[in-house]
């Protein structure tokens, strides 16, 4: 029988009679049940450490890999399923800003873009996590800005940062809202989720245009959402500014076209980031959403969002322009 690791995909562990039980166990603590990780059979269960948002630690991991073998953690065995495959030299000589740099999408990008032989210009509020990325690879492969999207100042910094070369921007960096419909969302909540998802978006592409007009060249990936090509997905606030980054996109990439750019965007569907929701959600946005957000197919991790966006970013995306590529497991054509 195959044995079970923590890189073994849940799937995997709730077929197996002993793992199913392992697991079952620690759901019935919650009150849930094994059909509550139906849209996540195929990730591996580390991969529950991000989702829990910070309520499982590693322990809880750990301990369930040696419930099932004798106490032990064996070495780990030839990984199953989709494997992250490095393009090296992709990015050769190339720098790229990437926001929201300092966890989940944003990191992942990063990570991969170096790997490949880019430059990273790395954008985040948490100059701890930052400054922890940028120690994970060679002196000068990550360079950390902590940073505001939204403040003026601060993008202009990023600019200066990055220097008289940008070859590429992601705008990854992005927050929740809290699900809230029309009549109870309150200033706060759009101000800030538009002013992240949409504004700062707008104010970063703006300031790099024109280095990669001067250049000739250059490729610009955004992060929409499933939010933004549908209303089911999420709130108001969250919705409105998916969908205006769309909009964006296709407005960039008509401007652009006949010069040198690219400017495309990924509409993740749900993603095994942790990211986390704010305080007080909207029971009544909710109850509405939960049946069609119950639909997702699956969860996809990080670095699998970060293919499809180092894909449209690097020359392999050549001659796609003003494309939404939904990176979504297919929640988008049901």
């Amino acid at each position: 029988m195959t044995t079970l690791t923590a890189h073994s995909s849940i799937g995997d562990w709730l077929d197996h009679p002993e793992g199913g039980a392992a697991i079952s166990g620690l759901l019935a603590q919650t009150g849930a049940d094994a059909a509550s990780l139906d849209p996540v059979r195929a990730l591996p269960l580390q991969q529950l450490v991000a989702l829990s948002q910070g309520t499982m630690p590693q322990s809880v991991i750990d301990d369930l890999v040696r419930s099932v073998n004798g106490g032990e953690i064996p070495e780990e065995t030839a990984p199953t399923g989709w494997q992250e495959r490095v393009s090296t030299g992709r990015f050769d000589g190339r720098t790229v800003i990437v926001t929201g740099a300092a966890s989940g999408i944003g990191r992942a990008t990063a990570s991969r873009i170096v790997r490949e032989g880019g430059r990273v210009v790395a954008v985040d509020v948490s100059a701890e996590k930052l400054d922890e990325l940028a120690g994970s690879f060679p002196e000068g492969a990550v360079v950390a800005v902590r940073a505001d999207v939204t403040d003026q100042g601060d993008i202009d910094r990023v600019v200066a940062a990055a220097g008289d070369r940008i070859d590429g921007l992601a705008n990854v960096a992005g927050i929740n809202d809290d699900f809230s419909p029309i009549h109870e969302t309150s200033d706060a909540i759009w101000d800030r989720v538009i002013g992240i998802n949409l504004t700062g978006v707008f104010k970063l592409t703006r300031a790099v245009v024109p280095l990669m007009l001067a250049a000739g060249q250059g490729s610009v990936v955004n992060v929409s959402s499933e939010a933004g090509l549908r209303g089911s997905a999420s709130g108001n606030a969250y919705t409105v500014s998916k969908h205006g980054v769309i909009g964006l996109t296709k407005s960039a990439a008509f401007m652009y076209a006949t010069q040198g750019l690219r400017i495309n965007a990924i509409a993740p569907g749900g993603v095994a980031t942790g990211i986390p929701f704010p305080p007080n959600v909207s029971e009544a946005g909710s109850a509405r959403l939960q049946p069609f957000q119950s639909s997702i197919p699956s969860l996809a991790t990080p670095e699998q969002l970060a293919a499809s966006i180092t894909f449209l970013l690097s020359d392999d995306g050549v001659n796609i322009n003003g494309a939404i590529l939904p990176s979504d497991g297919g929640w988008s054509v049901q």
